[in-house]
């Protein structure tokens, strides 16, 4: 057996693009990247590989990395008997998907990051967990017992782990494997419905026990059932839902932004990561509940997140970054905690009792000494105690957050990830995009079609193929299905926003390569493209994960380009796509959540809005914002300016202003009703069939 040495290891992380990897450059790890130099090696050595999988603004992983992988002795270890590979699972998320289901399958159901999962040179993989301690601790062992058991192992049992690896390869294949079924209809969306009813947190919101995920997924179809079906129990718990966890300390009271997720059930205490996904899902979950009851905090919401985007996460060649972390001078949560001497301190006068009453800012403080500013009670009521009315409370505590804000810009920030992956880049210019439809900020819109120009100028190959991932000038690695469907679907949103016929015309041509690359035979699309690189598994799955089922977003946006260009063979694809997984939802229909709210908008069709006149017309401007308020997700929006010449757009093809004035035409399958030139004519429009 190799002997552990004291020889340095190689700085191959160093020049890495991914923050995540150049955070392990200097550990006495000899990691390696992923790839034919690592893979090349352990078959050389004959030694199993070490994949560890995490990401920059995981919490976790920072605690492993210090107690095991800046461990001389623990490193050691490591370097003497495996060949260890970092990735980053966002820029490598092909890799995360494949190892995260052998970890699932390995540990009962239980997965999460930082990813521990020992492989064969021909990767296999035959043991995985998640963190591992640094020592034995509560009789389960810690990682350098794991290291030199899987060591001993390797030497003296070997046939049985590369059994064991095959076998669960064999098992991973299977998988992947479709399950088709008949496309899902308006029971399986009821059965979704009645599940996420039984596990519905009536006092907090939210659906299960603590840990909770933000729900967006769940939030969303309930709001397309209560629209269909008028179930106010449904949109009851949007609203306790969106409410609650707008009022809680998930959500940053300070700047903007929701963290990644709760640690308990009143969503006070995050984990502070925050991720461009999950605000990106988020102020379209709060757009729609603004839309759906007309509560103005939930817009309050939605600006102020994509507010905090745009202020903190775009970058300046206009793409958006991807996330930052729990952590600052190594302290989880220091950034965003204080004491009730500094808040009072920073806030001054006579609103500081106030404002750090509202915001539960206390001598004891609510998370290990600190206060996490969160809302526990409303507004109105902490107004009514102090003698203030409503509207000044709202100013004084819109003042106190701004000084909080300022004070708080001072400190040591968390660490930012400053690249730019293609898919969260699609899922925010659709959130901006939506955000300058519904609540008309042009600076929204703006920024989608700068991130957009700067994607497709950088991000997208001489042949049209998409790139992953962006940072400091370099564009690597041969995009998923994820980077093709939320960015095809982002340009689409940013076309019905007004923001030119361009980004229609951009969208099929992507939907175009991936249905060349990644279409599977069965219907629906493998993760990967054709010519990928040659994994254990071509993966592909239908249900939802932290973010909305690529094979599902790109139905949707199959179905969507169908009824924009009247190409109905696209709606056919988009429905193969579904079936395709229609056993499987059929049996857990709330693990296909954005599978659901397609089939909803395939069930009858959307409602198809053409708006004709100028672009700095304001009767066009009074037509647009009172569309705005109306919750309609089954729909699709194209604009003309009769005085740019004919246009291209099927929708708008014939349509002129009416006598001059600008007009709404509201159509199904192309038949379109009276155009309405006056709002109060809107709504009967668009209640009409």
């Amino acid at each position: 057996m190799t002997r552990p040495t004291d020889a340095a290891p190689a700085n191959r992380l160093a020049a890495s693009t991914s923050p995540y990897l150049r955070q392990h450059a200097h550990n006495p790890v000899d990691w390696y990247e992923w790839g034919e130099e690592a893979l090349a090696r352990a078959r050389a050595l004959d030694r199993p590989i070490l994949l560890s999988i995490g990401y920059s603004a995981c919490h976790w992983c920072h605690v492993m990395a210090h107690e095991s992988f800046e461990d001389p002795a623990i490193a050691a270890l490591m370097n003497a008997h495996f060949v260890n590979v970092k990735v980053d699972r966002e820029e490598r998320p092909d890799l995360d998907d494949i190892y995260m289901a052998a970890t699932v399958a390995m540990n009962h159901g239980q997965g999460g990051w930082p990813m521990t999962v020992f492989l064969t040179p021909d990767q296999q993989p035959f043991l995985a967990g998640t963190y591992f301690p640094p020592e034995d601790r509560w009789g389960r062992p810690g990682f350098p017992t794991i290291l030199t058991r899987v060591a001993e192992l390797w030497r003296t049992n070997r046939a049985r782990l590369v059994a064991q690896g095959a076998q669960l390869v064999e098992y991973l294949r299977r998988l992947s494997e479709p399950a088709p079924g008949a496309a899902p209809g308006p029971d399986a969306i009821q059965a979704a419905v009645a599940e996420l009813a039984t596990l519905f947190d009536a006092r907090w919101g939210g659906f299960g026990r603590a840990p909770k995920f933000p729900p967006t997924g769940a939030l969303q179809l309930l709001l397309r059932h209560w629209r269909r079906t008028g179930d106010a129990p449904a949109l009851a718990m949007v609203r306790t839902t969106l409410d609650r966890m707008a009022r809680g300390g998930m959500y940053d009271q300070v700047g903007g932004g929701f963290c990644r997720y709760s640690t308990d059930e009143r969503w006070l205490v995050p984990h502070f990561e925050k991720m461009l996904y999950d605000n990106a899902l988020l102020a379209r979950a709060y757009l729609e509940g603004w839309q759906a009851t007309g509560e103005p905090e939930f817009a309050r919401v939605a600006r102020e997140v994509l507010d905090y985007v745009l202020r903190e996460m775009t970058a300046p060649e206009g793409g958006f970054w991807s996330a930052t972390d729990a952590d600052s001078e190594g302290v989880e949560g220091k950034f965003f905690v204080w004491t009730l001497d500094e808040a009072r301190h920073v806030i001054g006068g006579v609103d500081a009792d106030f404002a750090c009453d509202a915001l539960d800012i206390t001598a004891g403080g609510n998370w290990e000494g600190h206060s996490i500013p969160n809302l526990p009670r409303p507004l109105d009521e902490v107004a009514r105690a102090y003698g203030i009315p409503p509207g000044i409370a709202r100013e004084k505590l819109a003042r106190a957050r701004a000084a909080l804000y300022e004070a708080r810009a001072r400190r040591v920030p968390p660490a930012l990830d400053d690249k730019v992956l293609t898919a969260w880049n699609g899922l925010m210019i659709g959130a901006m995009a939506e955000g300058a439809r519904v609540l008309g900020d042009a600076r929204w819109l703006a920024a989608a079609r700068r991130a957009a120009e700067f994607v497709l100028a950088t991000l997208r190959r001489a042949d049209g193929r998409l790139l992953r991932s962006y940072r400091a000038g370099t564009a690597h690695l041969p995009a998923c299905l994820e980077d093709y469907a939320y960015l095809a679907d982002g340009l689409l949103d940013l076309h019905e926003a007004g923001g030119g016929d361009r980004w229609l015309h951009e969208a099929l041509a992507l939907a175009e390569v991936a249905r060349h690359d990644f279409a599977a035979p069965e219907g629906g699309f493998f993760s990967t493209a054709v010519d990928h690189e040659t994994l254990i598994v071509r993966h592909r799955e239908g249900h939802d994960g932290a973010t909305p089922s690529a094979n599902a977003t790109m139905a949707r946006v199959l179905a969507r380009l169908g009824a924009h260009l009247a190409r109905p063979a696209l709606r056919d694809e988009a429905v193969r796509a579904l079936s395709a997984w229609g056993a499987a939802l059929a049996r857990q229909p709330r693990a296909f959540l954005s599978s659901l709210c397609l089939a909803d908008w395939l069930r009858d069709g959307p409602v198809e809005l053409a708006f004709v006149g100028g672009e700095d017309d304001a009767g066009l401007a009074a037509l647009r914002d009172e569309v705005a308020r109306h919750f309609l997700p089954n729909r699709i929006v194209a604009w003309h300016d009769p005085a740019r010449g004919p246009g291209d757009h099927p929708l708008t093809a014939g349509k002129t202003t009416v006598a001059g004035r600008a007009a709404l035409y509201v159509c199904r399958d192309f038949a379109c009703q009276r155009p309405v030139t006056e709002p109060a004519g809107v709504a009967g429009a668009l209640a009409a069939r």
